[in-house]
């Protein structure tokens, strides 16, 4: 039989576990947002900032113990220092959502901990010795607050950093809508639609935008009518020189595409296709060919062979196998690949502004970059056109985002 003074070690409250784990993660945050106060140069500031980190971090070694009401109140003292120093730093910096997030990382924790540190269930298991009943109801209660603790930690961590994701696309939309063309001021100060009536009343734009989509869709369609057969041959034909093909394409990828600038100018100026759009699709094909390749050989690969015999006896030929059985089965990886394709060839600016010296030739992101100059930056236009040439690419990742998951998950599954 299990001794009762057992029993009794095995319960310690889920708020203390929680701040176990919880207050290391702030602590370390803590000391990453150091940074900023050395950047500022505000030693006072700097120093709350160290202080607040050594209280964190002694608050987490004097975490209450079962039956010791001693580190309860220790601990319940360092959880107020905690709040003061990090209020303290907050009045001492200028006011901005920024310095109120970073003093936040202080003081919540310093509130939670004192929370629940001062809770019934805390209180009772640091000041008196349980009963069995008692520990018995204690990890009942441990067994629901744990998940709903995991939860909230996951999702606070999830909601960090979509806001971080999330603030160069509110910069952006800001400077957008902002009256001139100025890079400071305050977000949300003032609204203007100058620059998207600029961009959208302009020629330019519609001609870049027309030289992109016909341009992408050309590469991916390209890209799909060789990438599609080269990849179920590969994964279901044994021949001669097939690693070393599929070696080689992988040793293409390792190199950066700007060593191949030279030869592919010579051998678009030497073929009369430079400033055309034939020239940037087969450039743009050759680029992406080898990773097309290697996604659909994956998803080929975890097609059942079984399906194309019974097929085979079903009286199909190879190519009706193929085009009736093994095809639609690889929609959502055939969907993925055409994306990628299409976006490489969409944001692709290097062999664009090399290939095209003529501005009725231009894509989008060599139309952007000439909006910017040495004498003069129009910010604010340059906003505007981005986020009309991100349109496009969120609205295919939103209706494509089921084939998406399908095919990039399917590739990891065998059988």
């Amino acid at each position: 039989m299990i001794s009762e003074r057992v029993i009794r070690a095995w319960y310690t409250p889920a708020e203390v576990l929680a701040l176990r784990r919880w207050l290391v993660v702030a602590t370390v945050v803590n000391i990453v947002l150091l940074t900023f106060d050395y950047l500022r140069g505000d030693s006072q500031i700097l120093l709350l900032g160290l202080f607040g980190c050594t209280v964190l971090a002694a608050l987490r070694n004097f975490l209450p113990a079962a039956n010791n009401p001693n580190k309860r109140n220790i601990s319940l003292l360092l959880s107020g220092a905690i709040i003061a120093v990090g209020i303290y730093r907050f009045m001492l910096m200028p006011i901005s959502m920024f310095n109120f997030w970073l003093c936040a990382w202080m003081i919540i924790p310093g509130l939670i901990a004192l929370y629940w540190l001062s809770n019934q269930a805390v209180s009772v298991w640091a000041t008196r010795e349980l009963s069995i009943s008692a520990v018995e109801y204690g990890l009942s209660r441990n067994f629901e607050l744990n998940k709903k603790y995991q939860r909230i930690g996951s999702h606070t961590t999830l909601l960090h950093f979509s806001v971080i994701t999330l603030i160069p696309i509110i910069w952006i939309f800001d400077i957008a809508l902002s009256p001139g063309n100025a890079l400071g001021g305050e977000i949300g100060d003032s609204f203007s639609g100058e620059h998207f009536s600029k961009i959208l009343e302009g020629d330019s734009f519609w001609i870049w935008f027309r030289n992109s989509l016909i341009v992408s869709i050309g590469t991916s369609l390209l890209g799909l009518v060789i990438a599609i057969p080269a990849g179920y041959a590969f994964s279901r034909y044994k021949f001669t020189g097939r690693d070393v093909s599929m070696f080689a394409f992988l040793l293409v990828q390792m190199f950066p595409g700007i060593i191949i600038l030279v030869p592919y100018f010579l051998v678009m100026k030497t073929l009369g296709l430079l400033n055309s759009h034939l020239g940037l699709i087969l450039a743009y094909c050759v680029t992406a060919l080898p990773l097309c390749v290697w996604m659909l050989k994956g998803f080929f690969d975890t097609v059942p062979r079984e399906l194309e015999e019974a097929a085979a006896l079903d009286g199909c030929n190879q190519f009706q196998v193929f085009t009736k059985v093994v095809l639609p089965l690889s929609m959502p990886a055939v969907a993925v690949t055409a994306l990628f394709s299409f976006l490489a060839a969409w944001n692709e600016f290097l062999l664009a502004l090399t290939f095209n010296t003529s501005n009725d030739m231009y894509t989008l992101p060599v139309g952007l970059a000439s909006l910017i100059s040495s004498t003069g930056q129009a910010w604010g236009d340059f906003a505007a056109a981005s986020i009309l040439v991100s349109l496009p690419v969120a609205l295919l990742f939103l209706f494509f985002q089921k084939f998406l998951i399908e095919g990039l998950s399917a590739g990891g599954v065998k059988g």
